[in-house]
């Protein structure tokens, strides 16, 4: 152990989840069970960038998984303001982010605005066929910031109510499924189920075939080049790594794609605010559910630091983020 110590990490990258900043006052969960902290939020990812321009290695990149402005400020037509309000704070930051979509951009910006914006990072993907889907529209793509390490950030919103035109078939096609297992008149309302079925409500979604396609390639690739993949959405699939209700629609069939491939050693996400983890023994791979920002009390902080070895990861978190191990199977 004392020897892992010493070792330099190949990279490290920074993690956050669920900024939703708003200037409004303090308020609580949809449910009234959590407090939120809307203002200090921009606080709380500026002390993120901070202690990662000041880490001993300085990170490659930063993963911010989603949620960055809060849907509240859509309604007082603040979503422009809210968002370069927090794009500001990423400019002072040590490196480039990468940022995953979840509910609440949708709430915001339609998904043709988000191709258009500063949230859209494609622009960091690798270079080449095959490194985003071939559907345009679909927000998902890979990069290799090192030799050996591929990332994948994939679109937990492509199969949605949000962000689609209630005129357009994919908008069809999500309320059909929806409307199989939730049959309330609010959609946000989890249905009358004690199980995984919860997840069917509105600030869900899913992956549709062309996106779970894609990623299969992209995992046979890096089978073939014996890479190691980190995946990052904004949504959870492992039911262990999360409450039923925060569940990606069709996880199971994201989680087919990675048991079929050796590859991946971790998937990222955030929207469940208390965080979750779960090892899968059948698989090696690590089930990382990130705190979010917005639940976390001004005093504290919610973000973490991930150092990259040849046969592991560790997570070095700040505040409510807990200091994890991810070895390689």
């Amino acid at each position: 152990m004392d020897e892992c110590r010493l070792q330099e990490p190949l990279f490290t990258f920074g993690v956050i989840a669920d900024v939703q900043y708003a200037d409004i006052d303090d308020g609580q969960n949809y449910s009234r069970t959590r407090d939120r902290y809307y203002r200090s939020s921009l606080q709380l990812l500026s002390n993120a960038q901070d202690a990662w321009r000041e880490a001993g290695v300085q990170p490659l990149f930063v993963l911010q998984l989603g949620d960055l402005i809060d849907g509240f400020n859509e309604p007082r037509g603040a979503s422009e303001r809210a968002l370069d309000a927090a794009l500001r704070r990423f400019e002072t930051g040590p490196a480039p982010v990468h940022h995953v979509w979840g509910n609440h951009e949708f709430y915001n910006f339609s998904r043709s605005a988000l191709l258009r914006s500063p949230l859209n990072s494609r622009v960091h993907a690798d270079s080449g066929a095959g490194a985003a889907p071939v559907r345009p529209d679909i927000y998902a793509y890979r990069f290799t910031p090192v030799p050996g390490f591929t990332f994948v950030v994939l679109d937990a919103y492509d199969v949605s109510l949000l962000g689609r035109e209630e005129s357009s078939e994919e908008y069809r096609s999500a309320m059909e499924l929806i409307r199989k297992y939730n049959q309330n008149q609010d959609l946000n309302c989890p249905p009358a189920f004690e199980d995984l079925r919860q997840r069917f409500t509105r600030f869900n979604g899913g992956f549709s075939k062309e996106q779970l396609d894609w990623l299969d390639s992209v995992l046979t690739s890096a089978d073939e080049k014996q890479e190691r993949v980190t995946i990052a959405s904004h949504l959870p699939v492992h039911p262990f790594s999360t409450d039923a209700v925060c569940l990606a629609w069709n996880f199971e069939e994201l989680l087919a794609v990675i048991h079929s491939h050796k590859c991946v050693v971790c998937y990222m996400a955030g929207h469940a605010h208390d965080g979750g983890y779960h090892h899968d023994k059948d698989t090696g791979v690590h089930h990382l559910t990130l705190d979010g920002v917005i639940e976390t009390p001004p005093y504290s902080d919610a973000f973490g630091i991930v150092s990259v070895y040849a046969d592991r990861m560790e997570l070095k978190g700040s505040g409510r983020v807990l200091d994890r191990l991810f070895l390689f199977s």
